[in-house]
């Protein structure tokens, strides 16, 4: 198993904001965490990637626990996380951004670039140009892109869709599951659930703090209280 999650419980103050979520990822699998905003899907991603602390439980990646392990060693590690709200560095390029994204990784980084330009074509195309002059679904593929330099074992998105037009929400759906089919491994926490669930091979249903159904993609997306609930059906 790449990465176990068991029984975290997190709180802001006096806030339970988690309570009792586990969950595992294991290599090669896409695995989305679906739920109405404000059940605590960030949180759970921010206390895997060591910005958030949880009180009880476990957190281990690649068999060796992370709990106390400082966010930076963590992305040292293998496990990028991808912030909801991208949070590029406006006043840099393009290829700058993508070239902090490397900052673990030693020797040249030809390889890793053109790999990213292959997934993001409009990001070589805007390779000089400056973070804070392309459209939100730009600075989106800028942030993954960045994510990616860094060779992740671990890929985690926060609301990769956030904010998008429909025809980069599908855009951005295809990358994700191109990566994929090459092997990338993928934590995604996504509000739009329908895209969510065509990409997942699991699928964990968070409400208020607590993990309440689980199963495969396909599982859920046929499930009538999913459907309800999440799908508009």
């Amino acid at each position: 198993m790449l990465l176990q999650v068991h029984d975290i419980n997190v709180y802001y103050g006096a806030i339970h904001a988690i309570k009792g979520v586990s969950l595992d990822v294991d290599e090669g699998e896409v695995v989305t965490l679906i739920g109405a905003n404000g059940a605590g899907k960030s949180t759970v991603l921010k206390t895997i990637s060591g910005l958030l602390h949880s009180r009880t439980g476990d957190i281990s990646f690649m068999g060796e626990r992370i709990n106390a392990v400082p966010p930076h060693k963590i992305v040292e590690r293998g496990l990028a996380h991808v912030p909801e709200g991208r949070r590029v560095f406006l006043q840099m390029t393009v290829q700058e951004n993508l070239e902090m994204g490397a900052y673990v990784q030693s020797g040249p980084l030809g390889d890793a670039l053109e790999r990213v330009f292959g997934h993001f074509p409009r990001l070589k195309e805007r390779r000089k140009q400056v973070a804070g002059t392309l459209s939100g679904g730009e600075q989106q593929m800028l942030a993954m892109g960045r994510a990616l330099m860094s060779r992740p074992k671990l890929l985690m998105l926060d609301e990769p869709s956030m904010g998008l037009s429909p025809i980069l929400v599908d855009q951005i759906f295809e990358i994700i599951a191109d990566l994929h089919k090459e092997g990338a491994t993928i934590l995604l926490v996504e509000q739009n659930a329908q895209m969510a669930l065509t990409v997942a091979s699991r699928a964990y249903v968070l409400e208020t703090g607590v993990i309440v159904i689980e199963g495969t993609g396909e599982e859920l997306s046929q499930s009538d209280a999913i459907r309800k609930a999440y799908l508009g059906g």
